[in-house]
C-alpha cells in the first residue's frame, strides 16, 4: 500500500509539472497603435512573428495592434491582468491612471533627453517590475521610450521666463503642474486637436514628439521648436504571469533575452527618429525620412535647466508624490531611493 502512495504520488507530481510548463497553443499579442507605424512595422511586429524560431517555442502568435481590435491604450494592462491577453504593448502615462506609481518612470522635467531617462529606467526598472507584478500579474519584458516629448511653439522660448502667460497643450498629471510652476497654462487636448487649436490660437504651443509633430503638420501653424523632453513617453510589453509561469526556466531566458534585444532596438528607433525629424522640422539638409520645414531650433542653457529643476523640486514631485502615497503609501520612498538616488532629487512629502 505504501509503495502504491509514492508510485501515485510520484506520477501527480510529474503530471502536474508536466501541466505548469505547459506552453500556450495561441499567445495572444495586443500590439501597439498602427499609427506608429516605424516602432509596429520595423520593430514590433517583425519581432512577434519571428518569436517562436528565435526562442523555439511552439506557441502560435496571435499578433493584433491595439486600434484593430478597437481596445483603448487605457485599458492595455486591465486586460493583460484579466487574461484577455498574454502579452500587451503598454503606454505607461496612460496606464499610471489605475497606478501612479507608473508615472514616476517618466515625470515631467526629471529625464530631458535620452541619456537621462537610460538612467531613470536603469534605477527603476526592479521596483517597477515589482510593482506590475503585484497590482495587475503581469511581468515587465521591456521598457523604452517612444521618444523625446518636446515644444512646438507660435513664438521664441528662450528661457523659462517665456513660459509664462503661454497656453500649452499637455497629456499628463506631471507635464501640467510642470507648465503651471514655469507661469503657463497647461491645455489638455488629444493629439489630433492640436493642429487646429494651434492655428486657431487656442494653445501657443504643443508638447509631442518630434516626428509625431512633423507628421501631423504642426510645423506650419508653428515657429520655433524647443527640443527640451518634457517627458520621453515611456512604454512597454507586459507578459501575464500566469502565462509566463508555462514557459521552461530555459524557455523563459530565451524570452528575455529575445525581449531585450527588442528593447534595445527600440531605444536606437526612438534616437534616430527624433533625429531626423529633429532635422526636417528645422530645414537641415541631413534631413531624409520626414517632411522638410523652416522652423526656429531654440536653446536651453545650463542655467535655465537649473531653474527648471527648481521648478520640478517645487511643484512637479510634491504633487505627484502626495497623489500617489495616498495610493500607496512607500511609493515616495521608493522613488526617492531609485530615480531620485539616480537623478538628484528628493520628494519631501508633508
Amino acid at each position: 500500500m505504501k509503495q502504491l502512495f509514492q508510485a501515485t504520488a510520484l506520477a501527480f507530481a510529474c503530471v502536474a509539472s508536466t501541466t505548469a510548463w505547459a506552453e500556450p497553443a495561441t499567445l495572444k499579442v495586443l500590439g501597439n497603435f498602427t499609427g506608429n507605424k516605424k516602432q509596429v512595422e520595423l520593430v514590433e511586429q517583425p519581432f512577434f512573428m519571428g518569436l517562436p524560431k528565435e526562442t523555439g517555442i511552439s506557441s502560435k502568435i496571435g499578433y493584433s495592434p491595439m486600434d484593430l481590435v478597437n481596445v483603448k491604450a487605457a485599458d492595455a494592462l486591465r486586460l493583460l491582468k484579466s487574461g484577455a491577453f498574454d502579452v500587451a504593448s503598454v503606454q505607461i502615462g496612460l496606464a499610471a491612471r489605475d497606478d501612479p506609481f507608473l508615472e514616476g518612470i517618466d515625470l515631467a522635467g526629471i529625464a530631458t533627453n535620452l541619456a537621462d531617462q537610460r538612467k531613470v529606467v536603469d534605477a527603476i526598472r526592479e521596483e517597477f517590475d515589482r510593482e506590475v507584478q503585484t497590482r495587475f500579474n503581469s511581468k515587465v519584458m521591456t521598457l523604452w521610450p517612444f521618444g523625446p516629448q518636446i515644444l512646438f511653439c507660435k513664438k521664441a522660448i528662450d528661457n523659462m521666463d517665456d513660459f509664462k502667460g503661454t497656453k500649452v497643450r499637455t497629456f499628463t498629471t506631471s507635464m501640467a503642474s510642470m507648465i503651471e510652476g514655469l507661469g503657463g497654462s497647461p491645455v489638455t487636448l488629444q493629439y489630433g486637436e492640436v493642429y487646429l487649436a494651434l492655428q486657431r490660437g487656442v494653445v501657443d504651443c504643443g508638447v509631442t514628439a518630434s516626428s509625431a509633430g512633423n507628421g501631423g503638420k504642426w510645423p506650419e501653424v508653428t515657429s520655433h521648436l524647443l527640443p527640451l523632453a518634457v517627458s520621453n513617453a515611456m512604454q512597454g510589453h507586459f507578459i501575464n504571469l500566469d502565462t509566463w509561469k508555462q514557459f521552461t526556466p530555459e524557455q523563459q531566458a530565451k524570452l528575455t533575452a529575445a525581449f531585450k534585444k527588442m528593447e534595445d532596438d527600440m531605444w536606437a528607433l526612438a534616437a534616430n527618429i527624433d533625429a531626423d525629424a529633429t532635422a526636417c522640422n528645422t530645414g537641415k539638409d541631413s534631413c531624409k525620412e520626414h517632411t522638410k520645414y523652416k522652423m526656429t531650433l531654440g536653446t536651453i542653457s545650463d542655467a535655465e535647466q537649473a531653474r527648471l529643476k527648481t521648478v520640478v523640486n517645487r511643484d512637479v514631485l510634491p504633487e505627484w508624490g502626495r497623489n500617489c502615497n495616498a495610493v500607496i503609501p512607500d511609493c515616495t520612498a521608493r522613488w526617492n531611493a531609485t530615480v531620485g538616488k539616480a537623478m538628484g532629487y528628493d520628494i519631501a512629502v508633508k
